[in-house]
């Protein structure tokens, strides 16, 4: 049985490798040099990693709250808002684009927003937008599980020793749920740098690398577009595995 399940592991791990390994290694060094020497390929690779990078630290701030009061608190409707949640990765990421666009680029709410320079249409700050409705249900229910595991006793002794609330929270409980916190921002930052859908339809500039490799590959085909593609993916492991490696060193 053991080995019927490697045979099964190995299937879907070469499903999930090879078209990697194959975009990668199908891509020339001569092609890789002249695609890193392309400004308008790094600048848009490093204002994908940006953007996300701050949309998951926005949600850090506003959401791991959220995902620390529904850990630690019973109450009505709480299935409902636990519901509410998910509900982004469920919806298809064009319609959250449009969603998005007809909430934010109207001229009712667009027009204020723009007043106190919160453009959304075609800006950073809609691709912002746009990365923080799709992936903050990763973070916010990884740091809410997080949340769970850590014993209400700590943190109920910390109070109970004179520590107030914010202290216990941020010097107690945060500590001991950094691995789901890590963990969460890691697949909300990753999730980030692959959307397009929505992307897209609210913010089609700046271009965000995946709607640059849609780009090249709609108006000059494969040859231009798989560089590009290759390369996003090499810096996203790279910086994922680094972090992943250091977070599972935390004890």
């Amino acid at each position: 049985m053991k080995k019927f399940f490697v045979f099964l592991s190995v299937i879907i791990l070469l499903f999930l490798t090879l078209p990697l390994f194959k975009l990668i290694f199908s891509v020339s060094l001569p092609q890789y040099i002249n695609t890193i020497n392309d400004r308008e390929v790094i600048n848009s690779i490093f204002l994908t990693m940006k953007v996300s990078f701050l949309s998951t630290s926005f949600v850090f701030l506003t959401g791991v709250p959220l995902a620390y009061l529904i850990a630690r608190n019973n109450f009505y409707g709480k299935s409902i808002l636990e519901s509410i949640i998910d509900i982004p990765t469920m919806v298809p990421h064009t319609a959250a684009g449009i969603a998005l666009l007809m909430t934010f680029g109207n001229e009712q709410i667009g027009d204020f927003l723009g007043k106190i320079g919160l453009s959304f249409v075609d800006s950073t700050t809609g691709i912002m937008a746009a990365m923080m409705f799709l992936s903050s249900p990763y973070l916010i229910n990884s740091a809410k599980e997080g949340f769970k595991n850590v014993d209400p006793k700590i943190e109920n002794i910390s109070r109970s020793l004179g520590a107030s609330f914010f202290y216990t929270f941020t010097r107690i409980i945060l500590p001991l749920a950094k691995k789901d916190l890590v963990n969460g921002m890691l697949l909300m930052w990753a999730r980030g740098l692959g959307e397009f859908g929505a992307i897209v339809i609210i913010a089609y500039h700046p271009m965000v690398a995946p709607v640059l490799i849609y780009n090249r590959f709609i108006n000059f085909g494969l040859k231009y577009s798989a560089p590009v593609a290759a390369l996003m993916i090499i810096f996203s492991v790279i910086i994922f595995s680094i972090v992943r490696y250091l977070n599972n060193k935390i004890k």
